[in-house]
């Protein structure tokens, strides 16, 4: 993710639209039509992961779902459409991860923390659909592109607007705001070059570690920082003798 220009008049109820309603055949959901298209975004998210999306077909995912083409069809038109179906839910987690209710009063570096880690943490239980944006941006429409910034520019808005509060508080410790919160959120988007669910460190472990990396480029103090401007206390010189 990277550093981009804040839109503050989008609302947060509006950020988690898909870019597009969906085009197949499916005029309404159901618990039944829902279980169903799950299960095709199952199929094609492993063959996606697996071989890319240039060499996964419809066909391959019809054969992996054992079923004919106008069952996909009837829920989504098309690869794309699958594709970035799988995206968009993870693009949402992690870009409304600093959204709080207007009655939390917990102080803003609190919710920093918090936030940094609901990032790292939706992009680590996403995966591997997280990670198809970094690996192929190509494949994406305008359409979708221009949505996925609202909701990069609303997590920024709100995330450096917090960082700026933290600080004045006293709780967070860094220079340029952008910056920083460019160079923290980088940490979860080098996540697709290596992360295996499988590796030596449980997500769990993996989340709480970077969540603390995180925190060090922020700048989190365990304690308020002492203005400047306070009066050091005066100590009397201590007496030796001659």
């Amino acid at each position: 993710m990277g550093i981009t220009k804040a839109t503050p008049s989008t609302p947060p109820t509006a950020l988690g639209t898909p870019p597009v309603k969906a085009r197949g055949r499916q005029k309404a959901s159901t618990p039944s039509t829902d279980e169903k298209r799950e299960r095709i975004l199952q199929a094609a998210e492993a063959l996606f992961d697996r071989q890319g999306y240039a060499n996964t077909t419809m066909e391959q995912i019809v054969q992996q779902l054992g079923v004919t083409k106008p069952y996909v069809y009837y829920y989504f038109h098309n690869k794309q459409e699958i594709f970035e179906t799988l995206c968009w839910r993870p693009s949402v987690a992690c870009f409304t991860a600093m959204d709080f209710p207007e009655d939390d009063r917990r102080p803003a570096h609190a919710k920093v923390a918090e936030g940094m880690e609901r990032l790292i943490r939706a992009t680590i239980e996403h995966h591997p659909a997280a990670f198809f944006p970094y690996r192929e941006p190509q494949v994406f429409r305008p359409e979708y592109l221009a949505m996925q910034k609202k909701l990069a520019n609303h997590f920024y808005e709100r995330l450096c607007a917090l960082m700026e509060e933290a600080r004045a508080d006293g709780m967070l410790d860094f220079k340029e705001t952008r910056l920083t919160a460019q160079a923290a959120c980088s940490l979860p988007g080098f996540l697709y070059h290596w992360y295996r669910p499988d590796g030596r460190l449980s997500p769990a472990e993996v989340v709480r570690e970077l969540s603390e990396l995180a925190w060090r480029v922020l700048g989190l103090r365990t304690a308020r920082r002492r203005s400047t401007r306070a009066a050091t206390p005066h100590k009397p010189p201590t007496e030796t003798n001659p």
